[in-house]
C-alpha cells in the first residue's frame, strides 16, 4: 500500500468520524430529528420581560430561554394584532399573502359603522379563517413524523378550522375566541378545555396539559405548540401577586402620572400595574413547569424551545395593560411597538450562554427554521415570505436582508391607523391609507420614530413607497375604501371626550388599582382568594 493511499484512507476515516461527531452535536446524545417546543404569549410586549429591560416584571424562567439561547434584538411579529400574526408564523407567509389581516371576527367594510367610531375609510374585507391550501408549520412536522401538540389560543377559524384540522394531533383549548372567555380563574367557557377544579388558573391548567403531554410522548418526536391566553385582556391576578407587585410598585416610586396622548387615544408610559404584573408572572411560572417538564423527561437537552409573541403589548385600548416605551405605540400601533417582539430561539446544541442577532426577522421564519433545524425539507412554495434562520444560529450571517412587509387596512381599539409597512435595512416606511401621505424613519437610530424623515429623503421615501405598493398589488392585497358617511363633526366630538373624560379616568383607575384598599371587579373570580 503506498503512502499516497494510506494517507487518503486516513483522511477519509477523519472526514467520516468528524461528521459523526458532528451529527451528534458535538458527542450529545442528540437524535437526528429534535423535539420542538413553541411558546407563544399573547400582546407581550417588548420589554414585558425581566430579560429585556423591565424592573417592574419578573420572569426568570422566560429570561433562562433568553439566557441559553439567541435572542433576535431585531425580531417582529408579522402583524399589530393576533389573528394575522398567527396565521403567519402556521403558514410563512406575509399577512396580505395569506389574506388573513385582522384579528378574525372584527367588523369590516359598512358593520364598522356599528362602533360608532366616525372614521374616514372602511376597513377591508378579509379571509376569515385559515386557508386549508396552505400546508401548516403543523402539518409539515407531521408529515415527517412528529407527534403535534397545541395547547391555548387559536383564533384561526371557527368549527372545521381548528387545530386538528390543520395538522395538529391533539388539541386541548383551541377555538374560535380569542381572549379567555370566563377570565383566567375557572370556570371558564372553553368547549375544549373542561373544567375540573373551580379556581383553577388558566395558565398553569395549559401548562399542565403541555407537560402531561411531553411526559407522555418523552420517548417519541413530537411538534408542541403551547399558546397562552396571557397576557390578553381582561387582565386578572390573584391578590397574592396583585399585593406584591403594588407593594413593589410602591417601593421604585410611582410616577405622578401614567399617560400621555397620542394620535387618538391616551397611552400607558410607566411599568407599575400590579395586576398586569401579575398576569405576567403567572405566564412565567407556567412556563417553568413545561421546562421542568423538559428536564425531568430527560429531553431537554434534544427540545428545541421557541419563546415569542403574537403583537406588541397594549399600551392603549383593551386594558391599557403596559409601556413598550422607547419604542412608540403599543398593540393595534403601526410603529414599533405593535410589533418588536421577543424572539427568542434555544438550540441546545448551538448555544452556549446568551448570544444574539442584530439581523431584522419576521413570525413567518419560524417555519422553514424549524424545518431546517431538525433536517426536514424545506417547502419553499409554502413558506414563500420566511427565511431559515439555521446559519445565524450555527454562527455564520446573512448577508442580504429581504425586505420585511405588514399589511393593515382596518381600524381597532387601540389608536391605529389603516396603512402598510415596508422594512429594508434600516429604513421603515409606513404608508396610511386614509390620507395616502407615508412616513420614513431610520429605526437604527430614531427608534422612537419620532423624526419623519419623508422630506429630508424623498427618493428613498419614493423608491420605498413603490415597492411596497407594488408588493401588495402582487399579492391582491384588500385596500380600505372611503366611507361616504363619514362625519368630521361627530369624528372631533369623540376625540374631545376622549382628551376631556377618557384620559383623566384612566389615570384614576391606575392610582385606584395601585391603592392598598382595591377591590376588583366580581368576575375576577378567585382574584382574592385563590393562589395561582
Amino acid at each position: 500500500m503506498s503512502d499516497l493511499f494510506k494517507k487518503a484512507v486516513l483522511l477519509l476515516m477523519c472526514i467520516k468520524l468528524t461528521a459523526c461527531k458532528d451529527s451528534h452535536h458535538s458527542g450529545k446524545n442528540i437524535r437526528e430529528m429534535p423535539n420542538i417546543l413553541f411558546i407563544l404569549v399573547d400582546d407581550l410586549g417588548l420589554h414585558d420581560l425581566s430579560s429585556t429591560g423591565s424592573s417592574f416584571y419578573e420572569t426568570p424562567n422566560v429570561d433562562g430561554i433568553a439566557n441559553e439561547g439567541m435572542v433576535f434584538k431585531q425580531g417582529y411579529a408579522a402583524s399589530r394584532v393576533c389573528s394575522p400574526s398567527r396565521a403567519s408564523i402556521m403558514t410563512g407567509k406575509f399577512t396580505a399573502r395569506h389574506g388573513i389581516t385582522d384579528w378574525i371576527g372584527a367588523p369590516s367594510g359598512v358593520e364598522w359603522r356599528n362602533y360608532n367610531r366616525y372614521d374616514k375609510l372602511l376597513p377591508s374585507e378579509y379571509k376569515q379563517e385559515l386557508s386549508n391550501e396552505d400546508v401548516t408549520l403543523a402539518e409539515a412536522f407531521k408529515k415527517a413524523g412528529y407527534k403535534t401538540f397545541f395547547a391555548g389560543k387559536w383564533h384561526l377559524g371557527g368549527e372545521g378550522s381548528y387545530p386538528e384540522d390543520h395538522g395538529f394531533d391533539f388539541n386541548v383549548g383551541g377555538w374560535d375566541k380569542g381572549s379567555p372567555m370566563g377570565g383566567y380563574f375557572s370556570p371558564w367557557e372553553n368547549p375544549n378545555l373542561p373544567n375540573i377544579t373551580e379556581g383553577e388558573n388558566l395558565s398553569m391548567r395549559l401548562a399542565k396539559e403541555t407537560s402531561d403531554f411531553i411526559k407522555k410522548n418523552k420517548d417519541s418526536t413530537f411538534f408542541a405548540f403551547l399558546s397562552f391566553y396571557a397576557v390578553h385582556g381582561p387582565i386578572q391576578t390573584s391578590q397574592e401577586k396583585w399585593n406584591y407587585f403594588r407593594n413593589k410598585a410602591d417601593s421604585l416610586g410611582l410616577a405622578e402620572s401614567g399617560y400621555q396622548m397620542e394620535r387618538l387615544l391616551p397611552f400607558r408610559t410607566v411599568h407599575d400595574n400590579p395586576v398586569y404584573a401579575g398576569l405576567v408572572e403567572s405566564m412565567d411560572d407556567a412556563v417553568g413547569i413545561v421546562l421542568k417538564s423538559l428536564k425531568e423527561a430527560g429531553i431537554e437537552e434534544n427540545t428545541i424551545v421557541v419563546f415569542t409573541s403574537d403583537n406588541g403589548g397594549v399600551v392603549s385600548g383593551d386594558s391599557f395593560s403596559t409601556s413598550n416605551l422607547p419604542l412608540r405605540g403599543g398593540k393595534g400601533y403601526q410603529w414599533e411597538g405593535g410589533i418588536r417582539e421577543p424572539y427568542f430561539i434555544k438550540v441546545p446544541w448551538l448555544n452556549n450562554g446568551e448570544s444574539t442577532s442584530d439581523y431584522p426577522v419576521a413570525g413567518t421564519d419560524f417555519y422553514p427554521t424549524l424545518l431546517d433545524l431538525a433536517g426536514i425539507g424545506l417547502l419553499p412554495e409554502q413558506h414563500v415570505d420566511g427565511v431559515s434562520l439555521k446559519p445565524i444560529l450555527e454562527g455564520e450571517k446573512l448577508e442580504k436582508q429581504r425586505p420585511l412587509y405588514w399589511h393593515y387596512p382596518h381600524y381597532g381599539n387601540q389608536g391605529g391607523n389603516p396603512s402598510s409597512i415596508i422594512r429594508e435595512g434600516n429604513w421603515k416606511l409606513i404608508h396610511y391609507w386614509e390620507d395616502d401621505s407615508d412616513e420614513l424613519y431610520d429605526v437604527s437610530i430614531d427608534i422612537g420614530e419620532q423624526k419623519n424623515l419623508v422630506g429630508q429623503k424623498p427618493e428613498t421615501a419614493n423608491r420605498l413607497r413603490g415597492k411596497l405598493l407594488q408588493w401588495l398589488d402582487e399579492v391582491g392585497a384588500n385596500v380600505p375604501e372611503p366611507d361616504p358617511k363619514f362625519d368630521s363633526l361627530l369624528s372631533a366630538q369623540r376625540q374631545r371626550m376622549i382628551i376631556e373624560e377618557k384620559w383623566p379616568d384612566l389615570e384614576a383607575q391606575r392610582l385606584l388599582m395601585l391603592s392598598p384598599d382595591y377591590e376588583p371587579n366580581p368576575d375576577w373570580w378567585g382574584s382574592r382568594t385563590t393562589k395561582d
